[in-house]
């Protein structure tokens, strides 16, 4: 059996690096889109008013505000 050497043309191996590239991106943007899915089910809003509640976010503001 003879060992045959690929030759690795600069085309190959750019096509290659690009495709690794997206792949690479289209991963990293995968836990971002299954983190946005909770927050889209969130509580329905009442009908009249009265949708406020006191959330972790609004506390950390109201203690930045005291002097």
């Amino acid at each position: 059996m003879s060992a045959q050497n690929p030759k690795l043309s600069r085309r190959t191996l750019f096509a290659g690096a690009g495709t690794v590239g997206a792949v690479a991106a289209a991963t990293s943007m995968l836990p971002s889109v299954q983190n946005i899915a909770p927050q889209i089910l969130q509580k329905a809003k009442p009908e009249r008013g009265g949708g406020y509640e006191l959330s972790e976010h609004v506390k950390r503001y109201y203690k930045t505000t005291l002097v």
